[in-house]
């Protein structure tokens, strides 16, 4: 094992994020991690280079949109997928150059359009019935809430598999995928209690709470701490660390309130959270930033650019107005063209500002605003701290106009299915209905009886495009509980209906298919409830049962989500109940 104190800096290769809780008053935050692939094809190949012509999903291992229905070719296959929704560009890496992802995790929700869906051969319904907590996977001096969700990487140095954990210790722990033993360990500093703050929150202390990313063509893990440095007041600092070793990158970290500047607008570090996962496209990390539980005044929702070759080179995008924090825990999604981020309810302003909405960045230094959509009564939603819950998943629907589409959902219970391409402003969302001209409620379907705050998924199968995130089902077709799922019907324009519903948790999703489209999964963490690992049969919502569904796994956090990788899940949990929690077949 290796640990490294560089000053307040560390390093670490396993990595799992730390705390996610977030209040239903609107905190802001980060999570999430990016994944990069190997293939420059269209569809959802797996780690193959073939075009997938089929599948909800976005291509698991490409850098290239999908262009096919809801499969891809199965895992490592060179076969073609038939079907539904296409997935946009899962990663950043892509075949002219850069390494082979494999079976890797390295963002949140596996793909850059933050739909969640993990290809696995094995993990078909009938191999799931003997899952169980592996019991050759033991972890050790793991301290610090977990809210952010782990990473994977396949094949670090020697060809052995990294799990790397991050907690609000600030503390990053590479670990043997194997067997959970420590490979290294980084101090990023000492954490920010919140007392120290004065201000908002609802995590103590602060420390790593976004899901990093991964560049796996540098080798780079990129995430965002909360410090106190030597001497100085509490900041944000933004860390590049080797996978191989956990040291700190040359250049890094990156002060954000010394650097992050939009136009006028400074970075004030204490009113400012870092709950949403980051990204990486094009040779540049992505960081946002909203404010905290309570909405303590004057943050703003920021997106920080910052050169993976050159820390130097620093560009920020942010909202005019007070608030609309970029804070849900997937983050920052991508079609592989242009950014997309969902924010927050703005304050003390009646004309909008940049709250309550999806907004359409185009890449680049700094990240500019290039379109929006906003409900009609995004002022109400404002007055109501009724923001959009969850970060824009982008995918291609063929046979439906538009076919290149957006999806996000809102505090406000509704859904609101966007044409990505002419997102139009303040306006309704696709198949509002009649009401959207003299209420303004401008939604696509109202789907939950509470907020929805999660980070969704998005998978086809032979049956349908499907969506499922944590809420109450107002109007689900079978089941009931705080997980609804609805599909996307092609159309012109396309519309959403109401599907299962199920009981799982307060947990965000996750989906696993053994091609692309068959044997779907849904998969969620009983947070703050039974405290159990969840399944669920893709079309018909019915609870899988396996060896160890019954198991209690304590430390779960709100929002956070398993992921899979090599016939195996992995459950985050705080670091005093392990840091992460095995299951296989």
């Amino acid at each position: 094992m290796r640990r490294a104190h560089i000053g307040w800096v560390g390093a670490g290769l396993v990595v799992l994020v730390g705390p996610f809780a977030l209040g239903a008053c609107g905190s802001k935050g980060t999570g999430g991690g990016l994944t990069t692939s190997a293939s420059s094809g269209s569809g959802d190949a797996g780690a193959s280079s073939a075009s997938g012509t089929g599948g909800a999903t976005t291509a698991s291992a490409s850098s290239a949109a999908g262009t096919g229905g809801a499969t891809t070719g199965p895992s490592s296959s060179s076969a073609s997928g038939a079907g539904g929704a296409t997935g946009s560009a899962a990663s950043s890496s892509s075949s002219s150059g850069n390494p082979a992802a494999g079976d890797s995790v390295l963002m949140h929700h596996k793909n850059l359009n933050r739909d969640g869906l993990y290809v696995q051969p094995t993990l078909t319904k009938a191999a799931v019935a003997t899952l169980h907590k592996d019991p050759g996977f033991v972890t050790s001096g793991i301290q610090g809430a977990v809210y952010a969700q782990p990473l994977f990487v396949d094949g670090g140095v020697g060809g052995q598999d990294l799990v790397i954990v991050a907690t609000e210790q600030n503390e990053v722990h590479a670990l043997d995928a194997a067997t959970g033993a420590t490979v290294w360990v980084t101090s990023l500093g000492a954490p920010v209690p919140l007392v120290t703050l004065q201000t908002c929150g609802n995590i103590d202390p602060f420390g790593v709470t976004g899901t990093p990313v991964i560049d796996l063509a540098s080798r780079t893990l990129f995430l965002d701490a909360e410090v106190i440095p030597s001497g100085g007041p509490p900041t944000h600092r933004v860390f590049g660390l080797s996978i191989d070793t956990g040291a700190v990158k040359p250049g890094w970290p990156v002060d954000m309130p010394t650097k992050a500047k939009s136009g006028a607008t400074t970075f004030t570090s204490n009113v400012q959270g870092q709950r949403g996962a980051l990204a990486v496209l094009d040779g540049t990390v992505y960081v946002p930033f909203g404010g905290r539980f309570g909405d303590c005044p004057t943050y703003h929702g920021w997106v920080v650019a910052i050169s993976t070759a050159d820390p130097t080179s620093v560009q920020s995008w942010a909202t005019t107005a007070h608030a609309g924090g970029v804070w849900t825990p997937g983050g920052i999604s991508s079609d592989g063209t242009s950014l997309f981020v969902s924010t927050g309810n703005t304050q003390s302003t009646t004309t909008w500002g940049g709250g309550d909405a999806v907004i359409r960045l185009a890449p680049g230094a700094p990240p500019t605003m290039s379109a929006y959509f906003a409900p009609k009564n995004w002022l109400a939603l404002d007055n109501g701290d009724l923001d959009l819950g969850t970060t824009p998943i982008v995918f291609d629907l063929p046979g439906s106009t538009p076919s290149t589409l957006a999806i996000a959902f809102g505090k406000d219970g509704n859904a609101y299915l966007l044409d990505r391409g002419n997102l139009g402003g303040v306006g309704a969302a696709l198949g509002a209905g009649p009401s959207c001209s003299t209420t303004g409620n401008c939604f696509s379907l109202h789907v939950a009886t509470n907020e929805v705050i999660s980070a969704p998924v998005l998978y086809t199968t032979a049956t349908a495009t499907y969506v499922a995130t944590r809420g109450n089902g107002g109007a689900c077709t079978s089941g009931s509980g705080d997980l609804l799922t609805v599909q996307v019907l092609p159309g012109s324009p396309p519309s959403l209906k109401a599907a299962w519903c199920a009981a799982g948790g307060a947990g965000s999703p996750m989906v696993t298919t053994s091609d692309g489209h068959a044997d779907a999964i849904v998969w969620t963490l009983g947070a703050e409830g039974d405290g159990r690992l969840h399944a669920f049969d893709g079309d018909t919502g019915a609870t899988i049962p396996f060896t160890n569904s019954t198991a209690m796994v304590p430390g779960m956090r709100r929002y956070n989500t398993p992921i899979a990788a090599k016939g195996r899940i992995f459950v985050p949990v705080d670091g005093p109940n392990g840091g992460v929690v095995a299951f296989k077949p």
